[in-house]
């Protein structure tokens, strides 16, 4: 006789509730929990999502090393991100630099205080044209006073000692006295001459007459015009504050040809030796371009920064370039090699690596040596044949696919027997 089956009635009451979650295998009977286990089997084994019903595609399958080439399956997605490009033939470079646009030196003239002393007056101010000669300031200076008294009182002796000398020939003439007696007084007389002549010069550096008023004028010795005025009235100025770091009571300059310092890199050196010519832009004119010359290059590398200083020259007959302005020198390199995208070169440690496609899906990595490094494209000098495929996007994607494929294929290493066995017996 069958019984009949009785129905759980956890079933119902979950049912009846809206409880989404499935009760328990062991609370259904054997053919209820059956049934639900091979729906879930089925779910599983069609691919399909529980919540929604969507069908889930299968992962692809991952590319695989074959000696130093990695394979990736066909049409496999990835594939779409590693974009290509051949490389090309090294041609004519347009190289841009760092540049700095400065006051040329050889044209220019700070002036120091050569006297302490209070300014007292200010002739010329910035933007001002000058002369050679022109007064810029006045400085009351008791120092230059001194001098001043110098040169007078040695203006004074030179009158005595001749004199002297006039009165002494009369007696050697009379025979009154001898002769070393007048060789004294011509030795008297020259020396006093000597010291009338170098205390005239210093005071004619800064002055002229013998009259002693403590006035020193600061003037220019170039003609130019006035860049820089560091100084106000009566402020107090010394001989000692001079040199680098220390700021010139004025900057004369002529403004019509300034120099240009160049930053270049190592690689640059040979296409900027002196004579060579050179383009320079600047953010305040854009589109214009200024002709420059290489007039000089330094002898050392710059152990901070790895380049080297370059000086140019460039012409500003109207003034439109000033000191100051930062600027880039454009320069033509001819080089040889190959060119690709500057994204195509990967740095491993110390060594600079492109990904190569010998032929579809498959890539290997190659050594290279650049030549050039710019910011859009890079030259290689080896390591690189015309023609052949590099990898011109996410390279570096590409860089991580290879390290987990390589640590993929890695052999495990076993452990000794022995361990094996003092592991089982520890158990």
């Amino acid at each position: 006789m069958t019984r009949a089956m009785t129905p759980d009635p956890t079933v119902f009451s979950s049912a009846r509730s809206g409880n989404p979650t499935m009760p328990h295998p062991h609370r259904l009977p054997l053919r209820a929990a059956l049934t639900v286990a091979a729906c879930v089997l089925l779910l599983a084994g069609c691919g399909g999502d529980a919540d929604n019903g969507k069908l889930v595609e299968a992962p692809p399958a991952a590319p695989i090393m074959q000696g130093r080439q990695l394979r990736f399956p066909p049409n496999h997605p990835q594939l779409a991100l590693l974009a290509t490009v051949p490389a090309t033939a090294a041609t004519d470079l347009t190289v841009e630099l760092p540049a700095r646009l400065v006051w040329n030196e050889e044209r220019t003239q700070r002036i120091y205080p050569p006297f302490g002393g209070r300014i007292t007056a200010i002739s010329a101010d910035v933007g001002q044209s000058v002369k050679p000669g022109a007064l810029l300031a006045r400085i009351a200076s008791p120092d230059f006073g001194q001098a001043q008294a110098d040169t007078a009182k040695a203006q004074v002796d030179v009158g005595l000692s001749r004199k002297n000398l006039q009165r002494q020939r009369e007696l050697f003439d009379a025979g009154i006295i001898a002769r070393k007696d007048l060789e004294q007084a011509e030795a008297d007389s020259a020396r006093a001459q000597a010291e009338a002549s170098r205390a005239a010069a210093r005071t004619s550096l800064y002055g002229t007459g013998s009259a002693v008023n403590q006035q020193l004028g600061i003037s220019a010795g170039i003609a130019g015009v006035v860049v820089e005025r560091n100084l106000n009235p009566g402020q107090e100025v010394r001989p000692d504050q001079s040199g680098p770091g220390v700021p010139a009571l004025f900057v004369v300059t002529d403004p019509t040809s300034l120099w240009v310092q160049i930053d270049a890199k190592e690689s640059d050196v040979a296409s900027l030796q002196p004579g060579a010519t050179f383009t320079l832009q600047v953010a305040a004119y854009p589109g214009e371009s200024f002709a420059g010359r290489v007039t000089a290059a330094a002898d050392f590398i710059d152990p901070n920064t790895r380049t080297i200083k370059i000086r140019g020259l460039v012409a500003n007959a109207n003034r439109r370039l000033k000191g100051e302005m930062l600027a880039t020198a454009q320069v033509k390199e001819s080089l040889q090699g190959t060119v690709v995208p500057a994204g195509a070169v990967t740095l491993d440690g110390t060594r600079h690596t492109v990904f190569v496609q010998t032929q579809p899906g498959v890539f290997e990595p190659r050594e290279v040596v650049p030549a050039h490094m710019g910011p859009a494209e890079v030259v290689l000098a080896r390591g690189l044949a015309v023609g052949e495929q590099v990898v011109a996007e996410n390279a570096l994607l590409l860089a991580r696919q290879f390290a987990v494929a390589r640590e993929d294929a890695a052999p495990v290493t076993a452990q000794p027997s022995g361990a094996a066995t003092s592991g089982a017996a520890k158990k």
